[in-house]
């Protein structure tokens, strides 16, 4: 995959069925924070809004989603389904994406760049 130089030309290195679940997920976080802006950072697509707001990517067998700097504290039952990391969740392709989940986490996100 080379470097992409917007989040347009990353969704577009996927086949359909990826690209569909990455437009979703930009278009629930965008419809949360419609006037958050949108970059590459770390190689990822990057909302950013009072600084990095999420960042997610498609891999081989999911996607992730990445809060960070943040872990989303309170959130361990919805995610109990899902692999986590240190500011990683990881959204398996073979499962609906819990779009309940990803609009959640980011008004979780808003509210702590709100406070910070």
């Amino acid at each position: 995959m080379n470097k992409p130089a917007n989040i347009d030309a990353y969704i577009n290195d996927f086949p359909e069925e990826i690209r569909q679940r990455l437009q979703d997920i930009r278009s629930t976080v965008k419809t949360i924070v419609p006037d958050a802006g949108e970059a590459i950072k770390y190689g990822m697509p990057t909302f950013v809004w009072k600084g990095n707001l999420v960042h997610f990517a498609a891999f081989k067998n999911h996607i992730g989603f990445y809060p960070a700097p943040a872990d989303p504290a309170g959130f361990e039952i919805d995610l109990s389904a899902y692999k986590t990391g240190k500011g990683s969740i990881q959204f398996p392709h073979n499962q609906a994406l819990p779009l309940h989940i990803i609009i959640a986490i980011t008004k979780w996100r808003v509210k702590k760049m709100i406070t910070a």
